[in-house]
């Protein structure tokens, strides 16, 4: 359950009443958007209110004719779905801003310069979408906007999705236990077992986070690891 303070106001008004309760935002607008949710979760308050500022509860009778039920998580799945999700000045900034970091992250982590085959580094892509004039939904998911982000920021620097395959060799001193790590940080497409106990794989990974796996396998194997980009 989100906490009261990290809570907004969903609002339903209807039949000349007003229904109110506190949501978590991020799990209200996935709501909107049509995901699966579990309503207990995003509820900060498991009560009904007509004005949730002042705590003012609305009239029995006029819960039932609204939603002919009493079922709080029924009553704010429809009101969540069907009102709207009021925020403050300073709610709606903190929002669009850690969405805006999460769209720069996700881009950076997937995304590379064609030119010269490196990730752009995240303050790159924030300027691009800045010159871009690129504005942040706080409704839409990270995922719709990145697309949005990528079409408008082309133009600006070169820029595209792709994965790239990474051969590993590890040696038996540190194969056993690199090579789960390793595994979980892409798909493994090929690999074989040495019988001297090392390790020789390639990894398939998105091409943004290539100096992250680098440093991954550096640190694994304390830099006793032979790496090479595939083409």
């Amino acid at each position: 359950m989100v906490t009261l303070d990290d809570a907004v106001i969903a609002r339903l008004k209807k039949g000349g009443k007003q229904f109110e309760v506190y949501v978590d935002p991020d799990g209200a607008f996935s709501l909107k958007r049509g995901e699966e949710i579990d309503i207990e979760k995003i509820l900060a308050v498991e009560d009904v209110f007509e004005n949730a500022s002042r705590g003012d509860r609305p009239a029995e009778q006029d819960i039932e004719n609204t939603f002919e039920t009493h079922d709080v998580f029924e009553i704010a799945m429809h009101i969540i779905l069907h009102g709207e999700i009021h925020l403050t000045t300073e709610q709606r900034k903190v929002i669009l801003e850690q969405k805006k970091r999460k769209i720069i992250t996700t881009i950076a982590a997937n995304a590379i310069n064609p030119q010269t085959r490196t990730p752009h580094p995240p303050n790159r892509i924030e300027h691009a979408m800045e010159e871009a004039g690129v504005h942040i939904d706080p409704i839409k998911s990270v995922e719709e906007q990145v697309k949005t982000v990528m079409k408008a920021i082309r133009p600006i620097i070169p820029i595209r999705f792709e994965e790239i395959d990474i051969a590993v060799k590890i040696g038996m001193d540190y194969a056993p236990k690199a090579y789960g790590p390793i595994s979980q940080f892409g798909t493994v497409s090929k690999e074989e077992w040495q019988k001297d106990g090392s390790w020789i794989g390639v990894v398939t990974i998105p091409a943004g986070m290539q100096d992250d796996f680098f440093g991954l396998v550096n640190h694994l194997t304390k830099g006793n690891a032979e790496i090479r980009v595939l083409k």
